[in-house]
């Protein structure tokens, strides 16, 4: 928690001139940066990131105009060095990776239509049914393997004949990295593998590529080369890169148009959205390169973690971990997380007995240490 303010410390000039608010504001928003980023090891999630100093420098500098005029030069160039990255012709700034795909699918599909993806991809999971409720799309959920693909066969018997009582098979969607199948980057041969299927059975393939810079980074390979046989393909900015907000799409000129027309509809059209979109490029500028620490970080936590009795661990690829506590443990799992939180470290539970931790900026090789020593203590029942 912020600590509070001392008013007495404030110049009296400030008081009478009643600009005490905007600096309790200043004071705050500083002293939840220190905390967070310094003091508190948080490993829920790279969306928890802050802004590096340069982000909030080019945000404060930011050329901006009326992005839904189309006015804002600094979205432009934001849109325009995604689409290059990508391999696209062109790229649309969300507010959200959820954003980002459920405009994708609203782009690629009409009501009625289906989706084929995984039973454990972020899109059926966590973005709260939005494509059936907003635009009426089907899901079509297949058996994720470990490795986050979808076995061909199985794709392939999904796809419905022409028949009236059937949903239209419209899209192919892929994750990559994959979440929840212990951050597996999809190989370039994979992807390109679906996207020759998709493109023999007449449908279209949309990569949710909300990590997919992690994935190059692991594979060794270009974003591009990744997402070349996608027609469509989401990345964040706030999660690995460090922005603080948004995601990009990115696909053909004619799709985004009409990706342009469902964000307006969802309401995300934003209007001086430059201040943002600096941060984004800064991201991808800064961020990018630098991902394979964060890999090394995690296989750190993963190799340390194995170490520990009675602890499993997931195969690790990129930046995150998950683990596993047994089911004998006499911890439950709400205990372990009140106890890591007790040594201001945070992680999150995703199933019973099942913990994810996410490497990313701000986390480094004395956190990692950190965690391990305090993990160790818990499990075998050390006080702090």
């Amino acid at each position: 928690m912020t600590p509070p303010v001392n008013l007495r410390i404030l110049p009296p000039v400030l008081l009478k001139a009643g600009y005490f608010l905007t600096y309790i504001s200043a004071y705050q928003t500083v002293m939840a940066f220190i905390l967070d980023g310094k003091e508190i090891i948080d490993l829920r999630s790279d969306t928890v990131t802050q802004p590096t100093p340069a982000m909030r420098e080019a945000m404060a500098h930011a050329a901006a105009g009326d992005d839904v005029y189309g006015e804002d030069p600094t979205v432009n160039e934001l849109e325009r060095k995604a689409a290059e990255l990508m391999g696209k012709q062109a790229g649309l700034f969300v507010a959200s990776g959820t954003m980002g795909n459920l405009v994708a699918l609203l782009a690629h599909c009409g009501r009625g239509d289906e989706i084929i993806l995984g039973d454990q991809a972020h899109t059926f999971i966590y973005e709260a049914g939005g494509s059936a409720a907003l635009g009426g799309i089907h899901p079509r959920p297949l058996r994720n393997q470990a490795d986050g693909t979808l076995l061909m066969e199985d794709i392939v018997s999904a796809i419905r004949p022409d028949n009236i009582h059937f949903p239209r098979t419209r899209l192919i969607c892929l994750e990559n990295t994959h979440n929840r199948c212990a951050g597996a980057a999809l190989s370039v041969e994979y992807t390109h593998a679906v996207g020759d299927l998709a493109r023999k059975h007449g449908l279209k393939l949309h990569i949710d590529g909300a990590r997919i810079f992690n994935a190059a980074a692991a594979l060794g390979v270009k974003p591009q080369e990744l997402a070349a046989p996608a027609d469509s393909v989401s990345f964040c900015l706030s999660k690995a890169l460090c922005a603080p907000v948004g995601s990009v799409l990115c696909g053909s000129r004619a799709f985004i148009g009409e990706a342009r027309r469902a964000r307006k509809m969802l309401g995300g059209g934003m209007r001086q959205a430059g201040i943002l979109a600096a941060a984004g490029l800064v991201a991808l500028e800064t961020m990018a390169p630098r991902l394979h620490e964060d890999h090394a970080h995690a296989k750190k936590l993963a190799a340390g973690l194995s170490a520990i009795p009675n602890l499993t661990v997931e195969p690790v690829s990129t930046n995150i971990v998950y683990f596993h506590l047994p089911p004998e443990a006499a911890l439950t799992d709400a205990a372990f997380i009140a106890r890591l939180a007790g040594r201001n470290i945070k992680i999150m539970a995703v199933a019973q007995r099942r913990f994810r931790a996410v490497l990313h900026y701000w986390i480094n090789s004395e956190d990692v240490d950190a965690t391990l020593d305090a993990v160790k203590n818990i499990v075998n029942d050390r006080k702090d």
